[in-house]
């Protein structure tokens, strides 16, 4: 051996030595310095939860969005309200009441922008439509205006009933009347009210010519104030909603409701199934860790050793990453996890060493002093080689990456010195025993062994797995889509992902800036002519074209409906009427339908006459019915009053919302009022031009085909489709470049320390086949990489370094093939490896889909990893036994 090797031997033995005879200095020393680090980090060190700003500024995607904030802050940290009810007008009544609440709550507001309910575009509305939609509003709006004339003078249900009677009757005799919208609409009440529900008839989606829908929406935009202090940040903008919500009727189940998304809300359900996942996660993972050591112990103090070296060197990194970076990120927020996983595996392989020299002949001293020499320059080794496999993500752009590099390969190197240190002083008060070796350890090794006895076909079964592997590489995918992390059964996810399904919704788009107003036409011709582009907005479309020929239809609509009016007292005439006159009133409607359908069934209207035909029977039925019961005739008036409101509740309003519009004049840009304008030009003078996808963009393909069409045409372009892509490619690109700079700092530095370009490759060829493997295993599960669980990577690098040092290093001590296994090297990367298998596998059970998708890619990986490493590669070290000349 040589000099320097025994110099090493010597001075980690005498390392360890001190430890232990010094062991109560040591334990106080470290408690005092953890103590002390832990009061410094709970007060110091910060979470930046934001993704984009782990990104350098420098790369183009980041700057453009920079941009874009600095010009419109407004569309910056924003909740997206969708409020749905049964008919337009209910809807829009409810969110401008809502609007009203959150301009009024200033201390968790700051700025509320509900486009619908601008008084500017309520009055100005119809100059937005095409001149063939206002002219079918036209159409109908003169084949309604009997109708709404008559029900003014009288709205009720018998008026009503009466001029449904007459327009049936008119149309059998011939005259051309369209009122199939009407018909289906009434019916489709009626058969609500009979059900015991309202239903209200929209008489906006009638007086429009369109089928009443069986929901509608409406969106608010809200800027919270985020409270950076708590760990939900909008935990209280949130609770104020849902109270108010609550107030005003709205109920998740009910035909009104409000659904809370938008990217505020996004990241707060992230955060929440994110902590809830890992504590569940975590208490699981701390039964089975506990098993799996005290199966690899057989020991409550050992247990407690490892327990405790890790809790004190966790809180120790944290230190570290407060003083060196003086926060953490959604990434480098990981180091914890990697900490654990890889630090736990010294811990193993000291104790279990420690165990096998253990020699009841011997005092405990001296095999504490083997230890130390032993493990000492292996560990060190490890500790070396993963730490240049982390600190080798430091030079990427991508900024969370780079600073878990520092924190975790930091984070190595301490866990070297707590193994070294704390862990001998610990001895003092939990020293290992001797024990026979268990029969699980008699098993496992009986199974290690198998592969001894199949050369052949473990090289064959390994190079076949090796074609299958570089064969399916071309099929690896990275999800882009930020949604896939969070939780599918959240609300704002769920509600996001409706919103994307709809082109004119989509919260998702992106925004072109441009600094000349010239320069809008161009760039929104050419974007708009794009296949993967459903629409454009920009400042243009704020002023309509063809004002002057849509004025003529306003007005010529205005003289169509004429003077109608409501008065305060209308609908108190409802009560005029006897249970038996409205009764008949509907009985005679239901006659004048039914000979319209006999003598016509090929009439346009006839199928729609026949459905309300059929629901004016069922109604007369029920109320027929009720009169069994005591109370009948109150029941009946109940049920026909209700029946009043559903059908002309919302008619004044509608008729109102109707004249307002209908007093439009042609207008200017200067005419658009600052809340509007705002939204599109900003106040530095930039303007905005909004893209919205053909395609569901919640697909990546379609997210990717969107994008890079928009870039060709507008290179600067941005918005979270944008931020998506070039931050997923961005991740991949940092993490290749790592990997890349990782495997050569891995490879000088372990021939530098072996010495042997033969063990350097031994070492090396593990950790290639396992992630050659895994690559190709998330091809055969449909697990693309992501965001989240790209951090596994590093973790499975680390692993698998270890390890393969290990096994190497053990066997350049001398230890042939049959002993190699038996050793307890072998037992301790076994048991290591099933540490970190149970922990991080209890991640796949958390509601958070990409701790989940984390979760999962470590188990894969790790069972590789154990693979390659206790099966493949005794092999390699036996064939390169026998070309060395030494025979197994």
């Amino acid at each position: 051996m040589p000099s320097s090797q025994s110099f090493s031997v010597r001075f980690f033995s005498r390392w360890v030595i001190f430890s232990y005879r010094y062991a109560v200095w040591i334990i106080l020393l470290i408690l005092a310095l953890t103590t002390f680090s832990t009061l410094y980090t709970a007060e110091n060190l910060g979470v930046h939860t934001d993704t984009t700003d782990m990104l350098s500024e420098e790369v183009p995607f980041r700057a453009n969005h920079i941009r874009y904030i600095h010009s419109f802050p407004q569309h910056e940290d924003t909740l997206l309200l969708a409020l749905n009810a049964p008919t337009p007008e209910q809807v829009h009544e409810a969110a401008k009441a809502f609007t009203v609440f959150l301009n009024n709550d200033h201390p968790h507001f700051s700025g509320i922008h509900y486009l619908a309910g601008e008084p500017f575009l309520e009055k100005n509305g119809l100059f937005f439509k095409d001149l063939d939609e206002l002219g079918r509003i036209s159409d109908y709006l003169a084949a309604a205006q009997p109708l709404i004339a008559r029900i003014a003078e009288s709205p009720t249900l018998y008026t009503f009933s009466a001029v449904l009677t007459d327009a049936a009757e008119e149309l059998r005799k011939g005259r051309k009347l369209d009122l199939e919208p009407v018909f289906s609409a009434v019916s489709a009440t009626l058969d609500a009210r009979i059900a015991g529900q309202s239903r209200a008839l929209s008489w906006q989606a009638l007086l429009g010519g369109e089928a009443q829908k069986s929901t509608y929406q409406e969106l608010i935009i809200a800027k919270p104030k985020l409270d950076y202090s708590q760990i939900f940040a909008a935990e209280e903008p949130i609770n104020a909603i849902r109270m108010e919500a609550e107030k005003m009727g709205f109920a998740p189940d009910a035909v009104k409701n409000l659904r809370i998304t938008g990217e505020v809300a996004l990241a707060h359900d992230e955060l929440n199934s994110a902590m809830y996942g890992a504590q569940d996660a975590g208490l699981l993972a701390l039964v089975l860790v506990a098993a799996v050591l005290l199966l690899a112990f057989r020991s409550a103090g050992a247990i407690v050793t490892v327990i405790i070296a890790l809790i004190l060197g966790l809180l120790l990194t944290a230190a570290f990453a407060t003083v060196a970076v003086g926060h953490l990120n959604l990434i480098s927020i990981a180091f914890a996890v990697l900490y654990i996983g890889l630090g736990v595996d010294y811990a193993i392989h000291f104790l279990l060493r420690l165990e096998e020299l253990r020699d009841p002949e011997q005092s405990f001293s001296e095999a504490l002093n083997h230890t130390g020499g032993d493990m000492g320059q292996s560990l060190l080794s490890c500790a070396i080689t993963t730490a240049i496999g982390f600190y080798a993500f430091m030079p990427t752009t991508y900024r969370g990456v780079a600073e878990l590099g520092l924190i975790s390969g930091t984070g190595m190197l301490i866990s070297f010195l707590i193994t070294m240190t704390l862990i001998p002083a610990l001895q003092r008060i939990f020293p290992v025993k001797t024990r026979k070796l268990p029969d699980s350890a008699q098993s496992i090794n009986h199974v290690l062994d198998l592969p001894r006895h199949s050369r052949k076909l473990i090289y064959f079964l390994t190079v076949a797995a090796i074609a299958a592997s570089i064969l399916a590489l071309p099929k690896i995918r990275f999800d882009y889509n930020l949604l896939n992390l969070n939780n599918p059964r959240a609300e704002s996810v769920q509600t996001f992902q409706e919103l994307l399904g709809s082109a004119e919704d989509s919260p998702w788009h992106i925004n072109i800036l441009v600094n000349d107003s010239e320069e809008i036409e161009p760039i929104v011709k050419r974007v708009s002519a794009l296949p993967e582009v459903k629409s454009v907005i920009s400042m243009l479309d704020l002023v309509p074209q063809q004002q002057e020929d849509k004025s003529l239809l306003i007005e010529e609509m205005a003289m169509i409906l004429g003077p109608v009016s409501f008065s305060p007292t209308a609908f108190l005439i409802a009560d005029h009427y006897t249970v038996a006159e409205q009764r008949g009133a509907l009985d005679r409607l239901r006659i004048a339908l039914e000979r319209l359908v006999d003598e016509q069934p090929e009439h346009v209207v006839a199928n729609s006459a026949g459905k309300l035909q059929a629901s004016l029977a069922n109604l007369l039925l029920h109320l027929e019915k009720l009169s069994d019961a005591s109370d009948g005739g109150d029941t009946k008036a109940r049920v026909l009053r209700a029946l009043n409101d559903d059908l002309l509740s919302l008619l004044p309003g509608s008729i109102q919302r109707l004249q307002l519009a209908l007093s439009a004049q042609p207008f200017g840009e200067d005419a658009l009022p600052v809340s509007i304008k705002e939204l599109w030009q900003g106040s530095d003078g930039v303007y905005r031009i909004a893209v919205y996808p053909q395609e569901n963009i919640n697909d990546n393909d379609a997210l990717r085909r969107f994008v890079r069409a928009v870039q060709e045409i507008a290179p600067s372009a941005t918005g979270i489709p944008v931020i998506s892509l070039e931050a997923g490619e961005a991740v991949v690109d940092a993490f290749i470049h790592a990997f890349t700079l990782a495997l050569l700092g891995v490879v000088v530095a372990l021939w530098i320390m072996l010495r042997s370009i033969a063990s350097t490759v031994l070492v090396l060829i593990p950790l290639l086949l396992s992630a050659l493997f895994t690559c190709a295993g998330t091809v055969l599960l449909n697990l693309p990489f992501n965001f989240a669980n790209i951090i596994a990577l590093p973790l499975l690098l680390g692993i698998g370094i270890d390890s393969s040092l290990h096994m190497v290093h053990r066997s350049r001590s001398g230890v042939v093939y049959e002993s190699l296994l038996h050793t307890s090297t072998a037992r301790a990367i076994f048991y290591s490896a099933l540490t970190t298998l149970v922990g991080f596998g209890s991640l796949v059970f958390s509601m958070h889909q990409g701790t989940s998708s984390m979760g999962l890619l470590l188990t894969i990986g790790l069972l590789i990893t154990i693979v390659c490493v206790l099966i493949i590669l005794p092999v390699l070290l036996q064939s390169a036994d026998k070309q060395q000349g030494n025979p197994a």
